[in-house]
């Protein structure tokens, strides 16, 4: 199988294109390379069954010559960071619909029939029901991530059942792991490095959510990808994250030891009852039981996972 994957040279794609290429497949990279890196796909650049793509998808264009020729496309190209769209709102709206809505329009044109998106826990917004299952709803974002993210859910399964393609949606928990550039732990560290006696924890440290290491994320990615096509469905959808959660504040506990450190913490007190910021969902633990019942099941739980990734990120930056 011939396979694009969007945003390929980041944090969740690169890993994702690893085990592509190590499972034989043929794989296209496109990404503009804003937020990922030549450096997390290097081994891969001069392989026979790879190819890179720089360019943005708000170029019909580009997408257009990216999709070419492949029988399936994993979409994770986006703006990663949740907390800009209370600043940025339209930017969110450009790297998230609008570039989906450009995919699925060349993927129309060019007949290519399967799609797997990467959405987020964020669009259950604050979810009444813990464990959250995917038939969960009304689903109600209250940050415009979130939103964005809900809306390219809609849009691809509305070209799904318009146009006969088949699509696989993961709403994915907190993910960690080397080469991520952004998020609590990498923040964390950062911080320790600047000033390593006191430690800024943004709202009240109480937020307790679900972490997920990537090296079980693109395991469940794949693992349901290929039962999603065995099963022949239109579309699906399916949360990946872990069984238990963790506080903020027990992620700055375990930075601060593996660093070998022991600062002051410092709450911000956050904003609408202890949050981090406009729009952070301070509770999240999403229902896996679908996803473990097709035979996936995570590795390492929150704590093990938050414990491996800083250790990773210590160690490569």
């Amino acid at each position: 199988m011939k396979v694009l994957v969007t945003g390929g040279a980041g944090f969740i794609g690169s890993h994702l294109v690893d085990r592509l290429m190590e499972r034989g497949y043929e794989v296209r990279v496109l990404d503009d390379l804003s937020a990922g890196s030549l450096e997390n796909i290097k081994r891969w650049l001069e392989h026979e069954r790879f190819e890179f793509i720089k360019g943005d998808m708000r170029d019909v264009g580009v997408i257009k010559e990216a999709v070419k020729g492949v029988d399936a496309v994993f979409h994770l190209a986006a703006n990663p960071e949740v907390r800009i769209g209370a600043q940025s709102p339209e930017l969110l709206y450009e790297t998230n619909v609008l570039i989906t809505y450009n995919l699925l329009e060349a993927m129309r044109r060019e007949e290519v029939k399967i799609l797997a998106f990467t959405s987020s826990s964020t669009v259950y917004g604050e979810a009444k029901k813990l464990p959250t299952p995917e038939d969960y709803g009304p689903l109600e974002p209250i940050s415009v991530y979130g939103g964005a993210k809900l809306a390219a859910e809609a849009l691809i399964s509305g070209y799904a059942h318009t146009f006969d393609m088949k699509a696989i949606v993961f709403r994915l928990a907190n993910i960690i792991g080397k080469r991520s550039n952004h998020g609590v732990i990498y923040d964390f560290i950062h911080k320790l490095r600047k000033n390593s006696e006191r430690l800024e924890i943004l709202g009240d440290g109480t937020q307790r959510k679900s972490y997920l290491h990537v090296s079980d994320t693109v395991e469940g990615m794949l693992h349901l990808f290929n039962e999603f096509l065995k099963e022949g469905k239109t579309y699906d959808v399916y949360n990946l994250g872990n069984d238990d959660w963790i506080t903020v504040k027990e992620i700055a506990e375990i930075v601060s030891r593996e660093m070998g450190l022991n600062p002051e913490f410092y709450f911000t007190g956050g904003v609408d009852g202890g949050r981090g910021w406009k729009g952070d969902v301070k509770v999240m633990l999403l229902s896996i039981e679908k996803a473990k019942a097709k035979g996936w099941r995570p590795r390492l739980n929150s704590y093990q996972a938050v414990e491996r990734t800083v250790r990773e990120l210590l160690a490569s930056t």
